[in-house]
């Protein structure tokens, strides 16, 4: 039997290395705001109630795109695909190019969605909670897209990396 030591430092490396053990899904969280196309990846998405349908994200207090977003009435959610490596890597990029070559639909509401998502979900602001270096955002639902005929599975987020599920046997 090994032992836990309890009395360890939490440095920053060590933690993250430790919080990437634990694999999780990908999704985008944009908004048109003033007329732009505004958005984030964020691979903190939970889903926490079905009445009210509630989900959140986690998104750093250092944020520059969290302003903006949060002045949306409505934001989109979309869960990201195993072919979104590359969208999820350009939503973390320069703000004036995320959207660049993205297939992506603008509901009336203001919400925008990635086009070929595997779920997409028009959403509100419910509630901010400050905890710590993040925000927990909780989002109200008003509207979901799910196509059960959609191939492949979600992008994975593991060790700092990006990945997919094996198909089940």
């Amino acid at each position: 039997m090994s032992t836990f030591t309890t009395n360890q430092d939490l440095d920053p490396v060590r933690l993250r290395q430790a919080f990437g053990v634990f694999p999780s899904g990908v999704v985008a969280v944009a908004a048109a705001v003033d007329g732009d196309l505004v958005g984030l990846a964020a691979s903190s998405f939970t889903s926490v109630s079905l009445d009210p349908p509630l989900v959140s994200v986690s998104i750093a207090r250092t944020s520059k795109t969290w302003p903006d977003l949060r002045r949306a009435n409505h934001l989109g959610v979309t869960v990201l695909a195993a072919h979104h490596g590359e969208i999820c890597r350009r939503l973390a990029g320069p703000v004036e190019h995320r959207f660049d070559g993205i297939a992506a639909s603008v509901a009336e509401t203001g919400a925008v969605t990635v086009d070929d998502g595997l779920a997409r979900f028009d959403c509100s602001i419910y509630r901010e909670v400050e905890a710590g270096d993040h925000l927990i955002v909780l989002l109200r639902l008003h509207a979901v897209d799910h196509r059960a005929d959609q191939a492949g599975g979600p992008l994975v987020f593991h060790r700092s990396g990006f990945g997919r599920l094996s198909p089940y046997s």
